[in-house]
């Protein structure tokens, strides 16, 4: 295997956000700060969605205040779905990068953030320019990125399609995201060997949900064809609380632990911390 760098990208926004039961707003802070010693290249941690749809994560401006960041270099992302979101996580200087969910299929993009995909190409382009005003990267999840459960078209040329016409607008980063739990390691293995040769000038990320049984055979077709930034969550918590399938969660941090070497992770990871989080998320996810 290569020793190539690899950015993990611990979530712990998407493994909380489905839980019905509110996560005290210290404890979320604790878990947090512990996962900013470990040496993540980042960590999402937040959104400012509306509180109503997601109320889990209606204390994320809380939150991101009591964080500490002095001797960490892990980026801060929120998610945000819109352009007053994208203004609220802006005024934020400890935040780095807002991430945008965007769907090639038009039934999530309305189950997800009550939109069209047009609309939602307008939202793009006004929240890249409070983030370039800001300062702030702006990262783009495709959603349904490798096909969907509602009926509407997909192919891999669509996702292609809507890669080219977002980096336009001067996005670099894109995460292909496997909302409903889909993909396989043909697709997988298919779209990244497009998509990162055709985009040379882009990161081009995986944001993957799994089975417990089969979550190697997809990072192994992610990372022979090119993925090095990936999104995960300590024991797999989470998955999207708009789709529909239950049982597919995130992809577990401990399991890419231990598929890259330490070379791979950075010197800068520290598996102490990580294992000390591995224990903080008894806590924080005691049902889950």
């Amino acid at each position: 295997m290569s020793k190539e760098h690899v950015k993990i990208i611990e979530c712990p926004r998407d493994a909380m956000q489905g839980i019905k039961k509110f996560i005290n707003t210290e404890k979320k802070i604790a878990y947090i700060n512990k996962l900013l010693k470990v040496g993540y290249h980042a960590i999402d941690f937040g959104s400012f969605v509306s509180h109503d749809v997601i109320p889990q994560m209606s204390d994320t401006a809380k939150v991101v205040d009591k964080l500490v960041l002095t001797n960490s270099k892990s980026k801060l992302i929120a998610i945000v779905a819109n352009e007053r979101g994208a203004n609220d996580a802006a005024s934020f200087q400890q935040i780095h990068c807002l991430g945008f969910p965007f769907s090639v299929s038009e039934t999530f993009q309305k189950r997800n953030a009550n939109s069209t995909i047009d609309e939602a190409v307008d939202r793009v382009k006004h929240i890249k320019d409070i983030c370039d005003k800001k300062n702030k990267e702006l990262i783009l999840y495709i959603s349904m990125g490798f096909g969907n459960t509602y009926g509407d078209p997909y192919s891999p040329a669509i996702v292609e399609h809507w890669v080219g016409t977002l980096a336009e607008l001067g996005i670099k980063t894109f995460m292909l995201s496997d909302t409903v739990g889909v993909a396989d390691p043909q697709n997988i293995r298919f779209l990244f060997s497009k998509l990162i040769p055709s985009f040379s000038n882009l990161e081009i990320g995986a944001h993957l949900h799994t089975a417990p049984h089969n979550w190697r055979i997809k990072i192994d077709a992610a990372f022979e064809n090119g993925c090095r930034r990936f999104d995960t969550t300590i024991k797999g918590y989470g998955g999207c609380p708009m789709a529909d399938d239950e049982l597919i969660g995130n992809m577990p941090t401990e399991s890419l632990i231990n598929y890259f070497n330490p070379e791979q992770l950075g010197e800068d990871f520290s598996i102490d911390a990580f294992e000390d989080c591995l224990r903080e998320a008894n806590q924080i996810f005691p049902h889950q």
